[in-house]
């Protein structure tokens, strides 16, 4: 499947590097010296060099060997193929496509709805499951989400509760 994995950003130094916003878990491979990234509009991009320099990706491509070339490229999502199937490094990895349309149920097998969405923010992953009732956001870890099934399209949830209301 071609996913996102990142984006060009501006351009860094004269040597035709530039910095990059990173969209995978998987930056090591992904962004591997001679790794080809697929675009929407300049076609293939070949990484010629990579570095981290202060916690940012700095990439460089074939044919692009200065500043001017680079900072052409600007704003373009880099793409690749990826197996969604494929296992992860843990047992626990998920791609968010594998998530979205998984049906949430509680503990007694009752819906509460479908996963629409994912939110990645800094503390973890979170839900968005779109029930009857409206939106429901369940952090995604095994305390609340003990229960992944792939496969079955399902996920059980443990929903917070606070005075008798959920979350």
């Amino acid at each position: 499947m071609r996913l996102n994995v990142g984006r060009i950003g501006r351009a860094h130094g004269i040597l035709g590097e530039a910095t990059i916003e990173v969209r995978t878990d998987d930056a090591a491979s992904r962004f591997a010296l001679g790794a080809t990234l697929e675009t929407d509009s300049n076609g293939n991009l070949v990484v010629d060099s990579v570095r981290v320099h202060n916690g940012i990706l700095l990439l460089s491509f074939v044919g692009y060997s200065d500043r001017n070339a680079i900072e052409k490229l600007r704003d373009v999502l880099l793409y690749a193929d990826v197996d969604i199937d494929a296992p992860g490094e843990d047992e626990d990895d998920y791609h968010v496509l594998q998530l979205i349309g998984c049906r949430a149920e509680l503990e007694d097998g009752s819906t509460l709805g479908e996963v629409s969405d994912v939110l990645n923010l800094p503390g973890q992953d979170v839900l968005v499951i779109q029930g009857e009732s409206g939106e429901v956001l369940i952090p995604f870890v095994r305390a609340l989400v003990p229960v992944v099934d792939i496969k079955g399209k399902r996920l059980t949830v443990i929903p917070p509760i606070i005075d008798g209301k959920m979350l």
